[in-house]
C-alpha cells in the first residue's frame, strides 16, 4: 500500500484546536498517511499553548509572528515562506476554516497543483465585511479546494449552490466537539484561584475580539457589561481579554473599574473550555464558542449581526443581539429571570457534532485514497 503524504496547515490557536484532533486521528494509520504538520504561528503564544496540550509537535515551523503585522505583511511572507516547503511530493493539503494562513496556504497548493482539502468548508453570511476577512478568506479557499469537509447539512448545501459537486463533499460534524469532549471536566482545578471559587450559576463569561467590532461597538458591548453588573450585583462576570490593543482598550475604558468584572489574560485552551463549563451565560463574538458552548449547555449571546454558523440560531442554543446594549441586557434579563427561558437555550440539541468528526474526516480520507467504502454524513438531527 503506498503511504500517502498529507499536509496539515494552521496558524492560529482556533484551528490548532480543531485540527489536533484530525491529527492525532490520521497518526493512528500511520501505515497510509505520512502526516507533515505545518505551523505559520500567525499567532505565536496561543498556538503553542494547544500544540503543547495535545502533544503536537510540529514538522515544520515558518515562524511567521510579527508583531502589529498587517494583513497583506503576513500573507505576504507566508506565500513566500510556504512556496519553499510545499511541492508536489503532498498529495494533499488538510486547511481549516477561514484564517489568512487557510487562504494564503490554499493559494500555494494550487499553484504547486497539490489537491487541498477544507475543514470547516462551506460556512456563510455572504458579507465580505462580517466577519471581516474570515468571510473573503473561506470564500476564496472554498473556489480554490478539491475536497470539503462542511461540518452540517446546511454548510453543504451552501457549497452545492457554488457549483461544488456531492462526491468531493463529506459532512464530518465539527472538530471542535472532539476536542472539547478531550479537555472538559467537571472537577476541573484552575490555576487561578479566583476562577475556582465561581459559582456556576452567578457567573457569566465575555469574550470580544472581532474585527469588525473594535471601536464604537466593542465600547457599546462594554456598557452593556457595565449596566449587567448593576443590575445583577451579585453575579460575577469574567471577561477574557484578547492580546490585540485594539480588542482590549474600548473594554478596559469602559470597565477597567467595575468591581464586578474580573479580567482574564488570553487564557490557554484547556482553562477556557472549562471555563465556559463553569458559566451560566456566555457573550461572546467568537465562532468557535458558538459551537462549544451548547455542547455544554451553555446559552450564548452573540455580538455580531450575521453569524456564519446560523445552524445554532435554528435551534435555539444561539442568540444574535449584535453589539447592541439594549439587545444585550434584555437578553441577560431574559435568561437570569426566567428558567424557563434559560432552559429552552440550554438544552437545545447542539447541531454541530459528536465528537467523531476526525474519524469521519480520516474514514473520507481512505475513500478518496483508497476506494473504501463511502463514510455516512453526520446528521445534527
Amino acid at each position: 500500500m503506498y503511504m500517502k503524504k498529507i499536509g496539515v496547515i494552521f496558524g492560529t490557536r482556533p484551528e490548532a484546536i480543531k485540527m489536533a484532533p484530525i491529527v492525532k486521528e490520521l497518526n493512528r494509520h500511520r501505515e497510509r498517511y505520512n502526516v507533515c504538520v505545518i505551523v505559520t504561528a500567525q499567532h505565536r503564544e496561543m498556538l503553542d499553548q494547544v500544540l503543547s496540550f495535545f502533544q503536537i509537535e510540529p514538522d515544520i515551523d515558518l515562524d511567521l509572528m510579527v508583531q502589529n503585522q498587517t494583513l497583506s505583511e503576513f500573507s505576504s511572507r507566508a506565500i513566500e515562506s510556504l512556496d519553499r516547503v510545499i511541492d508536489d511530493s503532498f498529495d494533499m493539503l488538510l486547511v481549516h476554516g477561514d484564517t489568512t494562513t487557510t487562504f494564503v496556504a490554499t493559494l500555494v497548493g494550487f499553484y504547486h497543483k497539490v489537491p487541498v482539502g477544507h475543514i470547516e468548508a462551506g460556512l456563510r453570511t455572504y458579507n465580505m465585511y462580517q466577519p471581516f476577512p474570515e468571510e473573503a478568506n473561506r470564500r476564496l479557499t472554498d473556489i480554490l479546494a478539491s475536497y470539503y469537509f462542511p461540518p452540517t447539512k446546511s454548510a453543504r448545501d451552501n457549497l452545492l449552490k457554488e457549483g461544488a459537486t456531492s462526491d468531493r463533499i463529506f459532512v464530518t460534524g465539527n472538530s471542535v466537539i472532539d476536542a472539547l469532549f478531550m479537555v472538559v471536566k467537571d472537577d476541573f482545578s484552575f490555576t487561578d484561584p479566583y476562577l475556582n471559587k465561581l459559582d456556576p450559576e452567578k457567573t457569566i463569561l465575555v469574550t470580544q475580539h472581532r474585527r469588525e467590532n473594535w471601536g464604537p461597538p466593542m465600547k457599546e458591548v462594554a456598557r452593556a457589561i457595565d449596566y449587567i453588573s448593576r443590575l445583577f450585583p451579585d453575579y460575577k462576570i469574567v471577561f477574557s481579554l484578547h492580546k490585540n490593543p485594539r480588542a482590549r482598550a474600548p473594554v478596559l475604558e469602559v470597565l477597567e473599574n467595575n468591581p464586578s468584572v474580573y479580567f482574564k489574560e488570553a487564557m490557554d485552551y484547556i482553562e477556557f473550555a472549562n471555563l465556559m463549563n463553569r458559566a451560566y451565560i456566555i457573550i461572546t463574538d467568537s465562532g468557535g464558542v458558538q459551537e462549544e458552548a451548547p455542547s455544554l449547555g451553555k446559552p450564548v449571546l452573540v455580538t455580531r449581526e450575521v453569524t456564519e454558523r446560523p445552524e445554532a440560531v435554528a435551534y435555539g442554543t444561539v442568540r444574535l443581539v449584535g453589539p447592541n446594549r439594549e439587545k444585550i441586557v434584555n437578553e441577560v434579563k431574559k435568561l437570569i429571570e426566567s428558567r424557563e427561558y434559560y432552559n429552552s437555550m440550554a438544552h437545545a440539541k447542539n447541531p454541530y457534532g459528536d465528537g467523531m468528526a476526525a474519524k469521519r474526516t480520516v474514514s473520507a480520507l481512505d475513500y478518496i485514497f483508497y476506494n473504501t467504502p463511502r463514510p455516512l454524513d453526520f446528521d445534527e438531527k
